[in-house]
């Protein structure tokens, strides 16, 4: 089996896969790479497991030796760590590749292979993210918005009254406590980002029937009101380091063993 790995901002999200499908998912939070307790965790959910290889990706750089040695460690297995000089799967035409998130890159990588050009992948996570493959396949850019829970969030802290709220759908448009009106300012105003961006996305493009694709912790619940939105894919991001360690085995001449 493979290791997956996504450092996040919030939590690593952990999968292993098959050579066909990421087919176990957990999370753990990031904070506990620097505790020891995310070791602990990683040895306790591969209990028993044969793990024959690695892919990492990751936005919190302090975290991502944390987790490498773990693994060295534990399974003896070097990982291969997604940067843009080791992408695969898709073509980059940005004026500094070495900037993008290696999360996005994951993504785009499985956005091109798993559903093909031209296409936008939205990632629900601590940032809203967009990411943009145009026609050819290649990434060309994106934009990032503040998350959904960071928006609620800031306001409790930055506010005396507003409460800290638990995001959740509502077919209400006007609030008729506090709780509410928070609700749907982030839930129905952050589809009408989302719908607006989109539209001019698909402008730019030239690509009016365009693929969107959702992932992130909130894709099911933003999904739920957005038809723009074409599919969605949780573990969109594992899926592209399972298919950007499938490529780098290929590459080697070696058929890869899981």
């Amino acid at each position: 089996m493979i290791l997956l790995c996504d450092i996040g901002n919030t939590h690593t999200h952990l999968g292993l896969a098959s050579r066909g499908s990421v087919t176990r998912h957990w999370d753990v939070p990031t904070a506990d790479w620097f505790s020891g307790r995310g070791a602990a965790a990683l040895k306790r959910l591969l209990k028993n497991k044969t793990v024959t290889g690695a892919s990492v990706c990751s936005v919190v750089p302090k975290a991502t030796p944390r987790l490498t040695a773990v693994i060295r460690q534990g399974w003896e297995v070097t990982p291969l760590v997604l940067t843009a000089a080791n992408t695969r799967g898709v073509g980059i035409r940005y004026p500094r590749p070495g900037t993008i998130g290696p999360d996005r890159l994951a993504n785009a990588i499985a956005a091109n292979q798993l559903f093909g050009p031209p296409a936008v992948v939205v990632d629900f996570g601590t940032a809203v993210t967009f990411d943009v493959l145009d026609r050819r396949g290649d990434y060309v850019g994106g934009i990032i918005a503040p998350g959904l829970s960071v928006m609620t969030d800031y306001l409790h802290e930055k506010t005396a009254l507003l409460p800290r709220i638990k995001i959740r759908d509502t077919a209400k448009v006007v609030g008729k406590n506090t709780r509410e009106a928070m609700l749907i300012g982030a839930v129905h105003g952050y589809r009408g980002l989302v719908r607006g961006l989109l539209a001019e996305l698909r402008r730019e493009l030239g690509a009016p029937r365009l693929r969107v694709i959702a992932t992130g912790g909130y894709a099911r619940l933003m999904a739920a009101g957005l038809p723009e939105i074409t599919d969605v894919a949780p573990e969109l991001t594992l899926e592209g380091l399972r298919l950007l360690w499938l490529a780098h085995q290929h590459a080697d001449g070696r058929p890869g063993k899981f």
